[in-house]
């Protein structure tokens, strides 16, 4: 089984305390429902602008945003294709994590298919060689382990994340940040191994209650620290998987995730601080009881108090009949009513346990 080698020095030790501290400062402040959706979905914007932007991608913050909101930008569909799958990636992670599930392979292997295509399908993993060069000198950096070795290095790396999650030994921005390293390392894909390594390391720390209402981004850290991001993730005797890689020291990577985490917290906590300030009554535990799709809902209907289902489809960007399909599970679950059951032509309000999330 994956077994890292590392030790807790007292810098990393420093980083955790300090974590653990903005972690119980942020759960407690009270933020109002609106200013918080606001800022899950600024965060949501800027961990996909940073994320795709550490691989090469030319959008500009504003035009992550108008991307993802359906904008066409010319000349760069390819960029605005690889926002909008990450954003649905980072959509899918926050569900899984808030439904009380833990990575399993198989949900690896669906969040790196959103990364692709968009689409939550598992995806195969490479079947040759493949290698990282230097952009300038074009040597090798690192060469991964052989593709035939990968199925059963990526099955061992789920089972060892269930088992550290399950035990509780271990601190869960260690768990996550060892993830990263040794999906990386692994190297299981031609491409988007970074994006899915960093939704992994978010979809750890969520699952685990690290999540701080959904209002940090860790991929801003990596992306403005990136020489810092790929020396840490360098490690080892020799560029090569089977040459020393596998058995390296990896304390130098723990040391630079653990203060990512750090200076990421610390920063929320001056945010919530002040979000807290402007709002009155914390309802951040009732929308944690509201699902993604729910909360774009939500800005709906503060504009409007009545909807249909195509209104929906439209501000959600699916079709008609899935969002009449999940209509009839919002009915029975009480999210909507039927504004006036005796008219044909359907409309809908928020139903009245969740009308307090828009006061």
């Amino acid at each position: 089984m994956f077994a890292p080698v590392y030790s807790i020095t007292p810098a990393i030790a420093k980083a955790l305390m300090s974590i653990e501290a903005d972690r119980q400062t942020v759960a407690g402040l009270p933020i109002d429902v609106t200013v918080l959706a606001k800022l899950r979905e600024t965060a949501r914007l800027v961990s996909t602008h940073y994320s795709t932007q550490i691989e090469g991608n030319r959008l500009t913050q504003r035009q992550v945003q108008e991307a993802v909101a359906g904008a066409h930008i010319p000349g760069k569909e390819r960029d605005e294709l690889e926002v909008r799958h990450h954003y649905r990636a980072l959509e899918e992670v926050e569900k899984l994590a808030a439904n009380g599930r833990t990575p399993t392979e198989k949900e690896i292997q669906r969040i790196h298919g959103l990364v692709m295509t968009g689409r939550p399908k598992p995806t195969p993993y490479r079947d040759g060689q493949n290698v990282i060069r230097d952009s300038r000198t074009r040597g090798i950096v690192y060469m991964p382990p052989e593709a035939r070795a990968v199925p059963g290095l990526m099955a061992d790396l789920a089972r060892w994340i269930r088992l550290r999650m399950n035990d509780g030994d271990l601190p869960a921005p260690m768990i996550a940040g060892l993830a990263h390293y040794q999906f990386a390392t692994i190297h299981p894909y031609y491409d988007g191994n970074g994006r899915t390594a960093r939704l992994l390391a978010n979809f750890i720390l969520h699952a685990a209650g690290y999540g701080l209402k959904g209002i940090y981004s860790l991929d801003e850290y990596y992306a403005r620290n990136l020489d810092a991001y790929y020396t840490a993730l360098n490690v080892g005797p020799s560029h090569n998987y089977h040459l020393g890689r596998a058995e390296a020291d990896v304390t130098g990577f723990l040391d630079y995730f653990c203060h990512g985490m750090a200076d990421a917290f610390a920063s929320v906590k001056v945010q919530a601080a002040a979000a807290a300030e402007r709002g009155v009554e914390d309802r951040s535990e009732s929308l944690r009881k509201v699902d993604p799709r729910q909360r774009r809902l939500l800005e709906l209907f503060r504009k409007q108090e009545t909807v249909t289902a195509e209104d929906m489809a439209l501000h959600l960007r699916l079709s008609h009949r899935t969002v009449v399909g999940l209509c009839r599970d919002w009915l029975k679950s009480g999210f909507l009513e039927l504004h006036d059951p005796s008219r044909k032509r359907r409309s809908y309000q928020l139903g009245r346990a969740f009308k307090a999330l828009m006061t």
